[in-house]
């Protein structure tokens, strides 16, 4: 048995790629648009372990105009996690593109933000850095 990909169902699929690539590092492996399914697959993969993906599931809003599929809050899927080289500065990147963290990374080690599609992520310290202001007093906010 291999393990494949993890699907995500994405409302924004631009938003959810500069998430993902310019915020946490990913890169883009292949994508296929299907015209007559209405619908665009993108894979993503760290480049430590490219045979891991994500699959971004865009669906195009409805021809009709109708309003578009709510995803809800994506509370019924846990979380992905990410081993990152530096927490503090991952969380810099994020934070300038107005991610909030929801969990800061207080003990160097671990943190936890949200998806422009309200998934959750674990960013994990490979290995500890030494707890750092302002991340030591920074409050949890909202849910991850």
């Amino acid at each position: 048995m291999k393990y494949l990909h993890t699907m995500i169902r994405v409302r924004d699929l631009d938003a959810t790629l500069r998430f993902f690539c310019e915020g946490i590092g990913l890169r883009e492996t292949r994508r296929m648009d299907n015209a007559a399914g209405r619908y665009t697959l993108v894979f993503l993969a760290a480049d430590e372990t490219p045979e891991a993906e994500i699959e971004l599931t865009y669906n195009w809003p409805p021809e009709d105009g109708s309003p578009p599929e709510d995803y809800g809050s994506a509370r019924n899927f846990g979380h992905l996690a990410f081993r990152v080289d530096d927490i503090y500065a991952t969380c810099e990147r994020l934070q300038a593109m107005g991610v909030t963290i929801n969990r800061p990374p207080r003990d160097g080690h671990m943190a936890f933000v949200r998806s422009p599609d309200l998934v959750s992520v674990e960013l994990l310290q490979d290995g500890h850095l030494p707890p750092r202001e302002p991340w030591v007093s920074m409050p949890n906010t909202g849910t991850w």
